[in-house]
């Protein structure tokens, strides 16, 4: 990777615990990668979101797949949102596919909604409920064994989605085109980038992992399995 000049990022599992905040300690190496490659965060919530969680780190998101895209601005030290698509969603036919699957696999009793809806359109079937208890979602299915069981018939039923396993206890779904890979290709080419230009770093990178696409590609890939072993696994980099 000589001739680097991009570096992307996943957030959660790579450089943080699921849902929680940047450490001072991976900011100062965002920090020193900065100041020889470009850096861009390619992340499947809302840019907003994922800038609040790195605590307003000076960087460039891509959101939802590849539906949201914002530019930190240095001067304002905003990110600002360049575009925000989103797409309809059929709920009631959403509803219908769940409440299938439940019935089938014996996901009949849950906490909350059956369906979890975005603004963007893209969905989550949360398994336990959209109000489960975060105590009970992460002793659910920790390596992934319960979902990947029937992970292909969700992606049949939903085939105009790309679907994940997503979270703890869930099935994220964005519609089509949209995934990582989607997101970081157009990225490059409105950068002026190849893709051997490019390398990114993530940890989701197995069967219905949201960095799967990006992985089984031919992008460069660093995997990242512990995010606390996040340093040496790109000090080579720095």
């Amino acid at each position: 990777m000589n001739n680097l000049k991009l570096i992307a990022f996943d957030l959660d599992g790579t450089l943080t615990q699921h849902k929680t905040p940047l450490s001072p300690q991976h900011r100062d190496i965002l920090f020193k990668l900065k100041e020889k490659h470009m850096l861009v965060m390619a992340g499947a919530g809302q840019a907003q979101r994922i800038f609040k969680q790195m605590n307003e780190f000076p960087i460039d998101i891509i959101g939802n797949y590849g539906m949201q895209y914002a530019r930190y601005n240095n001067e304002t030290k905003k990110l600002e949102t360049v575009y925000d698509i989103t797409e309809k969603c059929n709920r009631a036919e959403c509803e219908k596919r769940v409440t299938f699957l439940r019935g089938k696999y014996g996901f009949t009793d849950f906490a909350g909604d059956n369906v979890e809806y975005h603004p963007s359109g893209c969905i989550t079937f949360p398994l336990l409920g959209t109000k489960a208890k975060q105590e009970d979602k992460l002793k659910f299915d920790p390596d992934r064994s319960k979902r990947r069981a029937f992970y292909n018939e969700v992606k049949e039923l939903f085939y105009e989605y790309n679907v994940f396993v997503g979270g703890s206890s869930s099935f994220d779904m964005a519609p089509i085109p949209y995934n990582k890979y989607y997101a970081l290709d157009k990225y490059c080419t409105e950068k002026g980038l190849s893709h051997n230009e490019v390398v990114f770093v993530g940890d989701d990178y197995g069967i219905g992992g949201n960095d799967e696409s990006v992985y089984k590609s031919d992008f460069n890939f660093i995997k990242i399995d512990d995010y606390t072993q996040f340093k040496d696994k790109i000090k080579h980099l720095l």
